[in-house]
């Protein structure tokens, strides 16, 4: 016994201390988890209930729709549907656990074997390879803290995570993940990244596209569909495998899994459709109410025509200058827009927002008045130089051709006549013509305003030929089909416009009948596409703006092309680039449309006797104190004035006189006298 207490004293000072570090190690562990406990129990206090995470705020998601469905712009941080854990694929909570954290159901929310791990291959290669954080520390932080690497925020994050996992339950903390995480692209849960790079429903992803989405986690910029195809795939393939060898999936099963089949979704244009898509969304404010729910924009625009209209404007557009476009179907649907040739480099949108003056296109108001007040194409006037109020007009070349038919002085676009019609029937009338067919700019009444002096829109100008199109009644331009939810709930659908009647039939007949004149022998011939074409050419002075207006088979479309500075382009006219422009784009966008013949077989309103409508000082249109013609009782129409919808032949003495050369008259029709005693152009 006394040598058992010898040995005990000998072995004292060792058990001492020994004894006294396991008691302190003891001692520091519960007291470390007293602390813990308590971070622990403050944090699960502070944290905001399942269904609060679930509702709070993430900010609306907008998908801009091609009239196709293509999804041609996306705005606004994606967050999908939410997706309760049992809607959730189960390859998609397969193979996110498997990649992310394959002891997620065994672990407290920190998993001890990953962060040793962690440390071990830091310790190795001297910087952190591998991360340790499980589901719930990356839910943690995504909702509570940054990404910072710092010792202070991983402490937090653990605390965080282990709060967590007392508060809710795994499939709660899971689905809160999947519904939340950033995929890249913008998308923030599964939902919203199927929908991005897949375009369906996460409820019908497949185990490849969940591989694909379950990669996109650990390094969304670099293994995103949009940013690497084919680092997408291989980071897949690893998913796969990481399933396989976590028993999963069979080997038979990841044998047959394909990431590089997977169909994915076109990425979005960038460029010219940006213009129609920032025309569209301030629209929206008044059209629907909701600002939470991601909703889709279904639009009118049909990629094809903006690929050919995008075409068009870079392949004609004069060096330094710019370019837009405008194409209107007959219901008011704008089908194409281009703003500029390069959104890029500037968004500003010179299809609607720029103001230029639209130069002789604006005679579509003034030949509209004129035929209103009871001229007719084949009316006779003169052509000579004119001073009103001492303006001298010019006509382009500064020849002046005699008497010739009203047809031929709008295909010509002869300017003398012009301002002769605008003194006879008022620049007042004119006006109100313009702002009867949508001209939304000031409008000056000056006698120069008839050379189109007054600024005008593109889009107004094409709606206003648009209108004549529609034999004269009104079209509203629109660019948004419909809206409706992701999930398919409609909060709005577009319902055909009130359309009144802005002129006489046969008055848009009768226009329509010299847009085609200008077309098939004028100014615009250069806007030939092989079916009928009614359409008019501008130019502005010194070559500042070039327009051509038309339509053909139910489509109208305006081109304008100048510089935003206003300086002169040398050889700019409404004929040369923006009607070549125009048939290159209108070659294409009618291609699959039948060809349709105009409605130019009009009968006019009989002329009271001694009223025929002169130009010079022989005979005055008569005008009330509003400069609006007064109108007569009608007579018998003259049974000698035989319509027709083909383009009629241009005066031959006019065309001689143009050209400087000689023609052998053309024989006179039988009874193509005028009773006047005037040669007609029929």
């Amino acid at each position: 016994m006394a040598s058992a207490r010898k040995i005990s004293k000998e072995r004292s000072p060792m058990g001492t201390w020994f004894y006294r570090i396991v008691k302190a190690g003891v001692i520091a562990t519960f007291l470390g988890i007293m602390v813990l406990g308590i971070f622990v129990a403050i944090a699960r206090s502070e944290i905001d209930s399942f269904e609060d995470l679930k509702a709070s705020p993430n900010g609306q998601m907008i998908r801009i729709r091609a009239a196709d469905g293509t999804v041609i712009q996306s705005l606004g941080p994606s967050f999908g549907r939410w997706l309760t854990i049992n809607q959730l694929p189960s390859e998609m909570k397969d193979a996110m656990v498997a990649v992310e954290d394959r002891r997620y159901y065994m672990h407290p929310g920190v998993d001890p074997i990953g962060i040793t791990r962690s440390f071990y291959a830091r310790a190795v290669q001297g910087r952190w390879t591998q991360g340790g954080s499980t589901i719930t520390q990356q839910l943690a932080r995504n909702i509570y803290l940054n990404s910072n690497k710092e010792f202070g925020r991983k402490i937090r994050e653990i605390i965080l995570a282990l709060a967590m996992e007392t508060k809710f339950s795994k499939d709660q903390i899971l689905e809160l993940y999947l519904n939340k995480v950033y995929f890249g692209g913008g998308a923030y849960g599964i939902d919203a990244a199927s929908q991005k790079f897949f375009d369906h429903g996460a409820e019908n992803i497949s185990l490849a596209e969940a591989a694909i989405i379950a990669g996109l986690v650990k390094a969304p910029s670099r293994y995103a569909p949009t940013a690497d195809a084919q680092a997408t795939v291989e980071r897949a393939k690893v998913v796969v495998a990481v399933m396989q060898d976590a028993g999963m999936i069979t080997a038979t099963e990841a044998a047959g899994v394909k990431p590089a089949d997977v169909k994915l979704a076109a990425e979005s244009p960038q460029d010219s459709v940006r213009y129609f898509t920032d025309w569209i969304l301030p629209q929206l404010n008044g059209l629907i109410d909701e600002t939470e729910k991601p909703i889709d924009v279904w639009t009118t625009l049909d990629l094809k025509m903006q690929r050919a209209a995008t075409a068009a404007i870079a392949a004609n557009v004069p060096r330094g200058a710019q370019g837009a476009l405008v194409s209107i179907d007959r219901d008011g649907a704008v089908k194409a827009m281009v703003g500029g040739t390069d959104y890029i480099t500037s968004n500003y949108n010179r299809a609607v927002t720029a103001v230029r003056q639209p130069g002789s296109a604006w005679k579509l108001f003034v030949y509209l008045t004129a035929l209103e007040a009871g001229f007719r194409p084949e009316d006779m006037v003169e052509d000579k130089p004119v001073e009103i109020g001492g303006w001298q007009p010019k006509n382009s070349g500064g020849k002046y051709a005699g008497s010739i038919s009203l047809r031929t002085a709008f295909a010509y676009s002869k300017n003398t006549v012009a301002a002769q019609i605008g003194q006879e029937v008022g620049t007042s009338s004119i006006a109100n013509m313009a702002r009867r067919f949508g001209i939304t700019t000031p409008i000056n009444t000056q006698p120069s305003m008839v050379l189109g002096t007054s600024e005008a829109r593109v889009i107004d100008m094409t709606q206003a030929f648009a209108a004549v199109a529609a034999k004269g009644r009104s079209i509203t331009p629109y660019g948004i089909s419909k809206v409706t939810t992701i999930d398919g709930e409609t909060l709005y659908a577009a319902k055909p416009s009130s359309s009144v009647q802005l002129v006489d039939g046969w008055v848009a007949g009768a226009i329509t009948d010299l847009m085609q004149s200008a077309v098939a022998t004028g100014t615009g011939r250069a806007a030939n596409i092989g079916r009928p074409v009614a359409g008019k050419t501008g130019t502005t002075s010194s070559n500042k703006d070039g327009w051509f207006l038309g339509f053909s088979s139910g489509l109208t479309t305006g081109v304008w092309m100048g510089r935003d500075d206003a300086r002169s382009i040398g050889g700019l006219e409404g004929g040369r680039a923006p009607a070549q422009a125009w048939a290159a784009y209108m070659r294409i966008a009618v291609a699959n449309r039948p060809v349709e013949k105009f409605a130019t077989e009009v009968t006019f309103p009989e002329r009271l006797e001694g009223e025929e409508p002169l130009l010079g000082e022989e005979a005055l249109l008569q005008l009330d104190e509003n400069g609006m013609p007064i109108e007569g009782d009608p007579m018998i129409e003259d049974p000698q004035l035989e319509p027709t919808n083909e383009p009629q032949p241009l005066d031959d003495a006019f065309i001689e006189r143009a050209i400087g050369g000689r023609r052998e008259p053309r024989p006179a029709p039988e009874g193509s006298e005028d009773p006047r005693g005037l040669p007609r152009p029929f």
